[in-house]
C-alpha cells in the first residue's frame, strides 16, 4: 500500500512540475500566482513534501483544475468500470484527509463522484474554489462534518445532503468523536 501511496506522490510531483513549465512559469512566478513560498513549492515539486489539500487547491487555481481532474490526471483514462481497488485514493497527511476518486473526472462527462473521510478534529481551509461556480452535493454517510461555505456553516450528520455552488472559501472540519465519512457529486459549470 505505501508503493501504491509513493508512485501516486511521485506522479503528482512530476504533474505538478509539468504544469508549471506549460505555463512558463518560474517557482518565482508560481509563489505569487499561489501565496505558496518557493521554498515550498520547490520541495513539493522536489517530493521532499506533500502537498495538503489547501495547498493543493491553491496550485489546481492556478492551473484552472478541479482537484479531482489534476488528480485523475495521474492515471490513463479510467475505465467504464472501477473496482474499488482502481478507484484512485490521495491522502493528505497532515490534515488526515482521505480521497477516493469514486467516479474520477473524464472528457466524456460534467460530474465526477468522490468520497471524502477526515479524522476528527481535522480541519481542511479553502480560501477559494480552483473553479468558480463548481456544483456540489455533498451526502454524509457518517460521523459529523461542519462545512462552511463563505462564513455560513452547515453541521451535517449522517443522511444529511447539503448541494451548493462554491464560489468563495470553504472549510471542512470533522467535528464529532467520529470520523466523518461522506461523498460528493461535483459538477462542472
Amino acid at each position: 500500500m505505501q508503493q501504491i501511496q509513493d508512485d501516486i506522490d511521485q506522479r503528482l510531483a512530476q504533474r505538478l512540475v509539468a504544469l508549471r513549465q506549460q505555463q512558463g512559469w518560474s517557482l518565482e512566478a508560481l509563489a505569487q500566482h499561489t501565496g505558496i513560498s518557493r521554498a515550498t513549492l520547490s520541495r513539493i515539486e522536489r517530493m521532499e513534501t506533500s502537498p495538503t489539500a489547501s495547498l493543493l487547491n491553491k496550485l489546481c487555481a492556478a492551473y484552472g483544475l478541479t482537484m479531482s481532474r489534476l488528480l485523475s490526471e495521474l492515471d490513463n483514462e479510467p475505465p467504464e468500470l472501477l473496482s474499488r481497488q482502481q478507484q484512485p485514493v490521495w491522502v493528505d497527511h497532515a490534515s488526515g484527509f482521505h480521497r477516493r476518486s469514486v467516479s474520477p473526472p473524464s472528457a466524456l462527462y460534467q460530474a465526477e463522484f468522490i468520497e471524502g473521510t477526515l479524522q476528527p478534529g481535522a480541519r481542511i481551509d479553502y480560501d477559494a474554489p480552483s473553479i468558480h461556480g463548481l456544483e456540489h452535493h455533498l451526502w454524509m454517510l457518517d460521523g459529523e462534518l461542519t462545512l462552511t461555505l463563505d462564513a455560513r456553516p452547515f453541521r451535517l450528520q449522517a443522511g444529511d445532503c447539503l448541494r451548493y455552488c462554491l464560489t468563495g472559501s470553504s472549510q471542512f472540519h470533522a467535528s464529532g468523536a467520529q470520523p466523518a465519512h461522506y461523498t460528493i457529486i461535483i459538477c462542472r459549470p
